[in-house]
């Protein structure tokens, strides 16, 4: 899987109730929280995301409840990958199963600035910031998290296994 785009950066412990602010969980739909991804934190948002793909953050990203909502929220917004220097574990969880590709990489969320072009091949393990022109080394992801990723979640991947095996 290869992601490029600008990025969009955040700093350190962004949690689930700016990704989404709890008064919007009474829905599921992913486009309705879309509508509200990062409202409380960043208000340009909307426009960012409409041209930027991948969000670049600090440590602890997704910190606070385990709401669902928060990577599904980012994802229907629009973007296709999170670079952080760390996940909560339950939010890194809850974003693989919902088909989130998300990557710890440091010394990238470091260096990366708002608006830097980013490529980044999730296949070999590679990020580069275009801007400055330094790469940096990711584990690649194992084949059935990309697929799982690929299928849009798990709950989809588990379908399309069913439906092979019948």
């Amino acid at each position: 899987m290869k992601v490029e785009s600008k990025v969009i950066k955040y700093g350190d412990h962004v949690d689930t109730d700016v990704i989404i602010p709890a008064r919007y969980l009474n829905t599921t739909d992913g486009r309705e929280l879309a509508s509200h991804c990062m409202e409380d934190l960043d208000s340009s948002f909307p426009e960012k995301v409409a041209e930027r793909k991948i969000i670049v953050a600090g440590r602890n990203f997704g910190c606070g409840s385990s709401r669902e909502h928060a990577p599904l929220a980012i994802r229907e917004s629009g973007v296709q990958l999170v670079i952080a220097d760390s996940f909560a574990r339950i939010f890194y969880r809850n974003a693989i199963d919902i088909g989130l590709a998300i990557v710890e990489c440091p010394a990238a969320a470091a260096a990366i600035s708002d608006g830097d072009p980013v490529s980044v091949d999730l296949d070999a393990g590679v990020i580069c910031d275009k801007a400055t022109g330094e790469q940096f080394e990711i584990a690649p992801f194992p084949p059935f998290i990309q697929q799982i990723i690929s299928c849009g979640g798990i709950e989809s991947f588990v379908r399309a296994k069913i439906a092979k095996e019948e």
